[in-house]
């Protein structure tokens, strides 16, 4: 099965901006801030864990700030890709803006008329950017009370821009990691079936130790962790053995 695409170029859309001369596009009512609701429920909970005695408004409180920290993270990656993409003169399709996230468009994955250092350096602006913006948020925190709202915003900061540095650079098709891993073989003179096979194959060994990293994380009674880990897992299986792969 092939993942569907994001959006394809016949596809009617709405345009409401431009990004580093990328179009950012809407597809009918799919841009709902489907992701800024879950993310707020979820960012509620975790502030009543973390202060049990808390009420519930005041835990709302607490989640309502830190889901743009969240959410904040993850459009500065997307939109550092946009940046590196438009820095090369290779600016991407389009950016979509689906259930109030923002996601990368390329109508065509293998463009001959991008090279593969072109292709390696767009995959590479998000997680770059997260990248240097980890060092500020841990500086940041060092700087708060360890009881105060604004450590736990810091905690949250430093934790999304860690989980995105690491998940964007798995070898997955579709991950930046998966196209870094990709153009560097095809750069390294395999035609791009020969690399997509190639990705597929390491895919296969990625699930197989993601599915020991959930034991390991189940075990330490990190069970949040574990349902992430299982997830990729998951995926990378799926990839490795061919049920699912790249539009």
């Amino acid at each position: 099965m092939r993942k569907p695409s994001v959006v394809s170029p016949s596809d009617e859309v709405t345009l409401i901006g431009q990004v580093f001369d990328t179009p950012v596009v809407v597809k009918g009512a799919t841009w709902l801030p489907f992701a800024e609701i879950v993310v707020w429920i979820f960012t509620t909970w975790i502030a009543g864990k973390r202060r049990p005695e808390r009420s519930f408004y005041q835990q709302m409180g607490v989640g309502l700030l830190a889901m743009p920290v969240i959410l904040g993270s993850e459009w500065c990656h997307n939109f550092a890709h946009a940046a590196a993409a438009c820095f090369i003169g290779k600016p991407m399709n389009a950016m979509r803006i689906t259930w109030g996230t923002p996601l990368v468009v390329y109508f065509d994955i293998n463009d001959p008329t991008v090279t593969p250092r072109q292709h390696i350096f767009r995959a590479l602006g998000g997680p770059l950017f997260n990248a240097l913006i980890l060092p500020i948020a841990i500086l940041l925190r060092s700087r708060t009370h360890p009881d105060s709202i604004t450590r736990e915003l810091a905690d949250t900061a430093v934790g999304m821009n860690i989980l995105l540095c690491t998940v964007s650079l798995l070898p997955m098709p579709g991950i930046d990691g998966g196209s870094i891993l990709k153009w560097t073989l095809v750069e390294n003179g395999a035609t791009p079936e020969e690399a997509d096979e190639t990705v597929r194959k390491v895919n296969g060994v990625l699930g197989v130790v993601l599915g020991i990293a959930i034991g390991i994380a189940f075990k330490k009674k990190r069970g949040l962790v574990g349902a992430l880990v299982a997830l990729f897992a998951a995926l990378a299986l799926a990839i490795g053995s061919g049920l699912l792969c790249e539009q």
